[in-house]
């Protein structure tokens, strides 16, 4: 099984993972995910917030509170 550190040959499309505590699994290789929220590419090696409970990825902190707390807002 490959996890982020391995190094394939590039590949082009959208990999499926399987999210886990402070690292991925590759289950089927890809260069890129996409944010639950926003629908927007991340490239692998750019990928650093997931959700483990909802197995999907997010493009920035700010993604994950709109995405965890909708209501929360900024004093």
């Amino acid at each position: 099984m490959l996890n982020r550190f391995d190094r394939s040959s590039p590949m082009a499309g959208e990999a499926e993972l399987k999210y886990l505590d402070g690292d991925f699994r590759v289950l089927r290789p890809g260069a890129f995910v996409r944010c639950a929220v926003t629908g927007t590419v991340i490239p692998l090696e750019e990928l650093k917030y997931w959700s483990v409970d909802l197995q999907e990825a997010y493009l920035s902190p700010e993604v994950v509170l709109k995405r965890h707390a909708p209501d929360w807002t900024e004093c």
